[in-house]
């Protein structure tokens, strides 16, 4: 049985400095509870890694207007001021990823694998700083794996156990980001008993969920 955990003690896990994974795309998908209850808690000096940055004053882009974020890996920032007005004054330190890259960054820690090559960002400032290897005759990007510290995901059906399941387009990063993050809690709009969720309608297996968030 997993451990079912209140909103106050899932977010006081989270410590100052800590590095989260968030799922959602523009918002679709994310843990929104848990997300507002950090940015009341005041934790700083966060890590994220998502896909983006949402728009102002919506999921975790408040956290960036809050100042409780010092560095981000994301691939579109275009719907928060806040993120692109931090950036250039040097307060938040951005890392823009090709979505693919990024997706296949989080897929790769999660797979144990040690990185994994692409021509995508050859070229372009994308390339600063990595290994270039050849590969019969073309040239890839060395992209190396990435986790975090949590995974803060969000599930349309969840049961007592932990396996997850998410409605439509909710789906985008939370699987992957579950599987590479050392401790994942994942917010339920519903909790149904074991054995509810068809087995092949699990789309994250119960394994890799720590905790779970029962949405009020």
């Amino acid at each position: 049985m997993k451990k079912n955990i209140s909103l106050k003690d899932a977010v006081a896990m989270i410590k100052d400095g800590s590095s989260i994974m968030v799922g959602g795309f523009l918002g679709c998908g994310a843990p929104s509870q848990i997300i507002d209850a950090l940015v009341e808690s005041g934790v700083k000096d966060l890590t994220i890694i998502c896909n983006d940055t949402v728009f102002d004053g919506k999921g975790w882009s408040k956290l960036i207007e809050n100042h409780q974020v010092k560095e981000i890996y994301a691939t579109y920032i275009g719907g928060s001021k806040a993120s692109i007005q931090q950036m250039n004054e040097g307060l938040l330190k951005m890392n823009l990823v090709p979505q693919g890259t990024l997706a296949e960054k989080i897929r790769a820690k999660g797979a144990g694998l040690g990185g994994f090559l692409t021509p995508t960002g050859m070229g372009t400032v994308v390339a600063e700083g990595k290994k270039v290897i050849n590969v019969q005759g073309k040239d890839y990007l060395l992209e190396e794996p990435i986790g975090a510290d949590f995974a803060l995901i969000k599930g349309s059906i969840v049961d007592e156990s932990g396996n997850v399941f998410y409605r439509g387009t909710t789906k985008n990063f939370n699987p992957m980001m579950a599987q590479a993050a050392d401790t994942v809690i994942v917010e339920a709009e519903k909790v149904v008993k074991v054995g509810e969720i068809e087995p092949e309608c699990v789309h994250t297996p119960a394994l890799f969920v720590d905790y779970i968030y029962v949405e009020q």
